[in-house]
């Protein structure tokens, strides 16, 4: 539930001005006094270092664009530019091209806590399709970036992806005749990319303020499932238990960050994007950047070229779906003892899929591939609607504060999920 602001104006000017435009009691009720489960782990922490990432990304992509030209004789060079002439332009390079694979890497994480404890469930639907909305939008945002640097990979993996909506029948050849700007990848489709890919992280962070907004109103999950009771004993004021939290896993996942930025800054580049495009040159094996990974692989599982598009764009889809394919009364997988097998598996098929998506597509790879994607899509669509039919959880603790004392608690009866929210900051 929404909560209402105690903020009170000290000043005559802050009354005034708060009069007016109410943002000091805004901040205040939305980031100080606001109640956020007491039981909380770390997981949760895992919006406010996304938030970070999306700003780091913005502000590094600003002073990058001052310095870059999007010309397809001359991006390479300028790329080389801000490497080598511009002050601290490595910096900012490094900080930006890695930022991107930190920003999946937390997005991933993000996701899949959400899995875990069931923080897609009634009341927050809307708040998890937002989110699949951010991740498609990321997406885009990355690939369009990929392509920039105009190096082999970038010209390649834009050509052989844009070419995947010719697919669609009679929509298709438009779309790619738009995307390239003409009859093929080249100086127009850069100039289009670098336009898209300056616009979505806006984009993005538009429909970010509307997720943190969902999650305010309906209130944050946490690792029971179980639902605020009692605001004075289940919860804790956001300011300085969340934000103490919050700030410090910031601090360590910045370690992590800088780590990759100054020893290893090229780890999860490609080789064959440090040579400048040509058209006349096919690289040996093409491959997207590695957080696109699994669903290559599911595209290229597929046989036919127009199947292979849907599976690839269905199974990114079929997130948004969840609320209603999972059956399952009780949220937090700590209480669903065989949904946290197949949790795992479904885990292990994931990262399964991301190793064959990097694979060369022939033999036992493809064979692989299908399998895994196979079992991708069973489930979502027949092992989550069947387990919420024959599971038996195990007992809920009667409140957050008896779960906290008492570990697990001793335990209730299954609650189901369209109970009062919690109040909440981070789905």
């Amino acid at each position: 539930m929404e909560s209402h602001s105690t903020y009170v104006p000290k000043s005559g000017f802050a009354k005034w001005f708060e009069s007016r435009l109410p943002v000091a009691g805004l901040v205040h009720s939305s980031f100080i006094a606001f109640p956020v489960p007491r039981n909380l782990n770390y997981f949760w922490t895992f919006g406010a270092i996304l938030m970070f990432m999306l700003i780091a990304q913005i502000v590094t992509g600003i002073v990058l664009v001052m310095h870059y030209t999007p010309e397809a004789t001359k991006a390479f060079a300028s790329v080389e530019h801000i490497m080598r002439d511009v002050n601290y332009g490595w910096l900012l390079r490094y900080l930006h091209a890695n930022g991107a694979s930190m920003f999946f890497i937390a997005v991933y994480i993000h996701i899949a806590r959400g899995l875990y404890y069931g923080s897609y469930k009634a009341p927050r639907e809307v708040l998890w399709i937002l989110g699949v909305i951010i991740f498609l939008l990321m997406m885009a945002t990355a690939f369009m970036g990929y392509v920039l640097p105009w190096g082999q990979m970038s010209f390649w993996g834009a050509t052989v992806i844009t070419n995947l909506f010719g697919a669609f029948p009679v929509i298709g050849d438009p779309i790619v005749t738009w995307l390239w700007g003409g009859y093929a990848v080249d100086n127009p489709t850069l100039n289009r990319f670098f336009s898209l890919h300056y616009l979505l992280p806006f984009m993005i962070l538009g429909v970010v303020v509307l997720h943190v907004w969902a999650l305010h109103h309906v209130g944050q999950n946490n690792p029971t499932g179980v639902e605020v009771k009692s605001v004075k004993k289940d919860t804790l004021p956001f300011t300085p238990y969340a934000t103490v939290k919050d700030a410090f896993a910031v601090v360590c996942f910045f370690i992590f960050f800088a780590w990759f930025v100054f020893y290893i800054p090229n780890y999860l580049g490609h080789a064959d994007n440090y040579i400048e495009a040509n058209a006349a040159v096919t690289p040996a094996h093409i491959v997207p950047e590695w957080y696109f990974l699994p669903f290559y692989a599911i595209l290229r599982a597929i046989p036919s070229k127009l199947g292979g598009v849907i599976a690839m764009f269905g199974s990114i889809a079929i997130l948004a779906f969840l609320p209603w394919l999972d059956t399952s009364r009780v949220r937090s997988s700590t209480y669903r003892p065989l949904y946290k097998q197949f949790f795992w598996v479904f885990i292990a098929c994931v990262i399964g899929l991301g190793y064959l998506g990097g694979a060369p597509a022939e033999g036992g790879y493809v064979i692989a591939a299908r399998i895994l994607t196979a079992y991708y899509f069973a489930h979502f669509l027949i092992v989550l609607p069947l387990l919420g039919l024959f599971e038996t959880p195990k007992p809920l603790p009667n409140s957050i504060a008896e779960s906290v004392l008492d570990g697990h608690g001793h335990g209730g009866p299954a609650l189901a999920t369209g109970a009062t929210a919690a109040p909440d900051r981070k789905s």
